[in-house]
């Protein structure tokens, strides 16, 4: 049954659901943005039975507007398919084991644009209830280019993150320098393992698309995937701060 909590839900159920793995926790929440030129086609496509191919069905659990209204697609405890091919600490395809929300806004093909505060407000309350009803860490609380870095770059690096964690939804390390001088002798060996102790899917000989997802999360004045000693500092300040916080 769907606990209503102080949102003014709209409902429309998608049939693109089904049951998640027997035993799997919902330990993760992934925000994502829509990146269609309307909310009305992106509803339509993550409620759609049968895509022309080759496209998949897809679906979340939840939509937030641009005005700040929420639709409900798919019940916390069913399984949406929203993450696909992803990975974070250590676990796959996180469907199984996470909820959804899709955030309308045009995305980088379409006309990407800032998030307005009534759609930020609605998300930041959206995801305190879920963490209200699930054991979600902070260092869970991802963006879709986070667990899918080769593919994905939503919500990206106009999305408040740092406004969400203000509100308790996920993290921020606050007063870390940003300067942009080259990394010290060791530095991009040391960027990787800092990488991968937060939680990403790093390939040492390519990092780039893991330091990319980290900038557009965490270090949005600079999406260059280039590990200067400001993303090395950002790094270490998220690292430390993750690990700090029990789960």
């Amino acid at each position: 049954m769907w606990s209503a909590g102080r949102l003014g839900f709209r409902e429309r159920p998608s049939p693109n659901q089904d049951e998640r793995p027997a035993g799997e926790p919902i330990d993760t929440l992934v925000l994502h943005y829509t990146g269609m030129p309307t909310a009305g086609a992106a509803l339509e496509r993550l409620c759609d039975p049968a895509p022309p191919a080759p496209l998949p069905r897809v679906s979340c659990h939840y939509l937030v507007e641009e005005d700040g209204h929420v639709w409900r697609l798919v019940p916390e405890s069913r399984r949406a398919w929203h993450a696909g091919v992803s990975f974070w600490r250590g676990h796959t395809a996180l469907n199984g084991r996470s909820i959804g929300i899709e955030v309308v806004n045009p995305g980088h093909e379409w006309g990407y644009r800032p998030f307005p505060a009534l759609q930020m407000a609605a998300v930041a309350e959206l995801c305190l209830e879920i963490l209200g009803r699930h054991p979600i860490p902070a260092r869970n609380v991802v963006a879709h280019s986070d667990v899918a870095p080769d593919r994905k770059q939503d919500p990206g690096e106009l999305f408040d993150w740092e406004g969400l964690a203000a509100n308790g939804v996920g993290l921020w390390p606050a007063g870390v320098p940003g300067g942009d001088a080259a990394l010290p002798p060791g530095g991009p060996e040391r960027a990787t393992a800092l990488l991968a102790r937060i939680g990403y899917s790093v390939d040492p000989a390519r990092p780039a698309p893991a330091l990319t997802a980290f900038q557009r999360h965490w270090r949005q004045e600079r999406v260059d995937g280039q590990a200067d000693a400001g993303t090395l500092a950002r790094l270490e300040a998220v690292a430390d701060l993750a690990e700090s916080i029990c789960d």
